[in-house]
């Protein structure tokens, strides 16, 4: 092969690798309408997979993958004929399993009853389940093996911590990387808001109104800098979706927008950031994206945000929005003085807790940060919010009502007790070597447990515990009985399946990881909460409706900087995307994904990693998220003395989770005093609904109950 004919294989390439990703896209978009047909069929009462599995062109085990309702009794049978246990999740290899798991050398724990009271120096703020007649302690000793799950359908496995010196390697600090009070002052930014649908610009107390033939970056930034000239850097979108004008000729969302930010503007190219709060690139994001640009003279930085990081703004013009930000402002000013409102409010709310690290006494040195192994794990084992449809025959064909409930500013709720320090390794032999109290100090304690549970054979409620499913990062919550699965859970989740009010899960410890108790989220989550209660307040009795909406959007915006703060210190793996021209298609990294093309250049994503964030404490998301997780299950009220969450409504009445709601088929006695953590009846649709088969159909029955449920029962608050 010549030279001539290399360069013409290469073009013939390039136009094949552009041919498959139409032909994917056009599948991917073929396949989603066959999965929502399948689930709109298996809604039908008289659906069997037998008979939609051939008419899709599918097996029988993919059939059930896509509508779970569509399962037989008797998914897998042995040998001799009887029907297999379910097994929800993979056990870990033997190589991983210590020798002491084999019953002989582990000691079996006496069976006791655990009650919120029996816990030694538990503070009254622990989130308590009513206990249970005859819940047992976890036990080191392991139940009879169970057997494999259908092949067709392998759960994700989840890591473990190495044995020996490798694993207590990872029991460390990262070396030099500390969360400390910041000695800087972040600067504010000029910032305008801008409508792209009406044209109506607010910068300060101006209100202009600009000619946008179009809504591309280089309209929108040559309009707003003709009409500012002194300088803009942040420009904040409050409606219009500019990012989605061509979303019609893109297979993806995320493509059009990919489009959007990366087109060519005269005069401008992207950032690569600068300051002590330096953020380079753009942010590619399919609803809330950021793009980052800066004039090629270098004399202008600016970016261009939706304001739907912050809040819904419910159609509010944008001086209504202005108001907003400006009442915030004032709202976290009260409470720290250096306050400064940044680009997105998880930026913010972290930088507000730096500001709240001591300056002296204990953890006036900051907060270290956890080895990369550690956070690996817990980025891998500590899910967020619950969000499940549970559909028929677990519930009625014909809901009687479907009522949601929603906890209040919920996260805020389990701020006040962090882990901090250097975790301890608890494997089995440990925990069942310890006294019964000290059993029960570590479950209460701030703790992250891989654990073998096994569901009663009697139970007929929801699942209590996360167990991983096929797919990154995807959980359910298996409640069939008899079910075994293993996974990793969160002190709080673990009490919970032990104490609950029907009656004790079967728990058994295979490691573990303990810190000791702390308060480091404590005193700035206080101050947000403070700054939520006069925003609310003020919601509810301005006599200026506008003003009151601008108090009402402020009070989610604090929500967004508590709930978006704690997200932050997750840390998850960063992923980097980037654009190549075309004709240098050869610069695009080896290990990078290319996820969107056109004429001109190439867009990518690769993975990096961890990056060296000296804020990242991915055990404090962990414990707030199993805190919440285990609140929307059972809660305790003691000013009233009663219980909330699904666990206490009766069984079959669950029709979903979403994070900190639920959905029920009947209303319920729970009280509601306004307080982080309660739970608010935010619609109630009177039946007979049909039981929702889609995350689709449940949003629209939701939009449908909170407009039927009498506008004065939901004042004021914000979840």
């Amino acid at each position: 092969m010549d030279a001539k004919a290399y360069n013409a294989t290469l073009t013939e390439l390039r136009t094949d690798r552009d041919e498959i990703k139409k032909a994917r896209a056009a599948l991917a978009r073929l396949e989603a309408a066959r999965d929502k047909k399948i689930r709109a069929l298996a809604a039908y009462t008289k659906a069997s997979a037998e008979r939609i599995a051939p008419a899709a062109g599918l097996s029988l085990a993919d059939t059930v993958q896509i509508a779970p309702a569509l399962a037989p009794e008797r998914l897998a049978a042995t040998p001799d004929g009887e029907a297999d246990k379910e097994q929800t999740a993979t056990e870990p290899p033997a190589a991983q399993t210590s020798p002491l798991y084999d019953g002989v050398n582990a000691p079996a724990i006496t069976a006791q009853t655990v009650t919120p009271a029996a816990v030694p120096g538990a503070a009254s703020e622990a989130p308590a389940a009513q206990p249970a007649p005859g819940a047992v302690m976890p036990t080191a000793v392991p139940s009879p093996e169970p057997v494999d799950a259908p092949a067709s359908a392998p759960a994700r496995e989840l890591p473990s911590v190495p044995e020996g010196a490798e694993g207590d390697r990872w029991f460390t600090h990262t070396p030099n990387l500390v969360s400390t009070h910041p000695n800087f002052t972040q600067q504010a930014r000029s910032t305008v808001f801008l409508d792209t649908a009406t044209g109506i610009l607010v910068h300060r107390d101006q209100t202009l109104r600009l000619a946008l033939p179009d809504t591309r970056a280089a309209t929108i930034l040559q309009a707003v800098f003709q009409a500012v000239p002194e300088g803009t850097e942040r420009i904040f979108i409050t409606a219009g979706e500019p990012w989605h004008h061509q979303a019609g000729r893109y297979p993806f969302l995320k493509d059009a927008v990919a489009a959007w930010l990366n087109a060519p503007i005269p005069g401008w190219r992207t950032d690569t950031g600068r300051g002590k709060d330096k953020m380079a690139g753009h942010f590619l994001h399919p609803r809330n994206p950021v793009g980052r640009y800066q004039s090629d003279n270098g004399h202008h930085h600016v970016e261009i945000r939706s304001v739907g990081e912050w809040f819904d703004p419910e159609g509010a013009d944008p001086t209504v929005v202005r108001d907003a930000f400006i009442l915030l402002w004032k709202a976290v000013r009260a409470h720290w003085n250096d306050a400064v409102l940044m680009g997105s409010p998880s930026q913010t709310g972290r930088d507000l807790w730096t500001r709240t690290i001591p300056a002296r006494g204990q953890h006036a040195d900051g907060y270290p940060v956890l080895s990369e192994e550690l956070r690996g794990l817990l980025h891998a084992t500590a899910g967020q919010g619950r969000t499940e449809l549970i559909v028929p025959p677990a519930v009625p064909e014909q809901l009687p009502a479907l009522v949601e409930y929603d906890r209040t500013f919920a996260y805020a709720k389990h701020t006040w007790k962090s882990p901090v320090g250097r975790p301890r390794r608890i494997t089995a032999a440990t925990f069942a070597s310890w006294s019964e109290k000290e059993q029960i100090r570590a479950l209460y304690g701030c703790g992250h447990w891989q654990v073998r549970v096994t569901v009663p054979d009697t139970w007929d409620h929801v699942g209590i515990l996360p167990a991983p499913a096929p797919g990154d990062r995807a959980w359910h919550y298996p409640a069939k009985p008899g079910t075994i699965f293993t996974t990793w859970a969160g002190g709080p989740e673990i009490h919970t399946a032990l104490a609950n009010p029907v009656r004790p899960w079967r728990i058994e410890i295979l490691d573990g990881l303990l810190w000791d108790d702390g308060k480091p989220l404590d005193d700035w989550a206080k101050k947000l909460k403070e700054a939520w209660s006069a925003l609310s307040a003020q919601a509810g009795l301005h006599g200026d409706p506008a003003q009151r909406h601008a108090a009402r959007l402020a009070s989610r915006a604090v929500r967004s900087l508590l709930l978006y703060g704690i997200g932050s210190f997750a840390q998850r793996p960063r992923m980097v995307t980037g654009t190549t021209p075309r004709a240098h298609e050869r610069d695009v990294p080896a290990d990078a994904e290319i996820i969107g093309f056109t004429d001109d250049q190439i867009t990518w994503q690769r993975p990096t990693g961890f990056t060296r964030d000296p804020n990242a404490h991915p055990e404090w998301a962990a414990a707030i998220w199993s805190g919440a997780r285990a609140a929307l299950l059972s809660q305790r009220h003691r000013d009233d003395n009663t219980y909330a969450g699904a666990l206490h409504a009766p069984p079959g009445s669950v029709v979903a989770f979403r994070t900190d709601a639920v959905y029920l088929t009947a209303p319920q006695p729970w009280p509601y005093h306004g307080q982080p953590g309660d739970y608010l009846n935010k619609g109630h649709l009177p039946g007979p609904v049909p039981a929702p088969a889609t995350e689709e159909q449940l949003l629209a029955l939701r939009d449908a109950g909170r407009a039927a449920l009498t506008p004065t029962t939901i004042s004021g608050e914000e979840s």
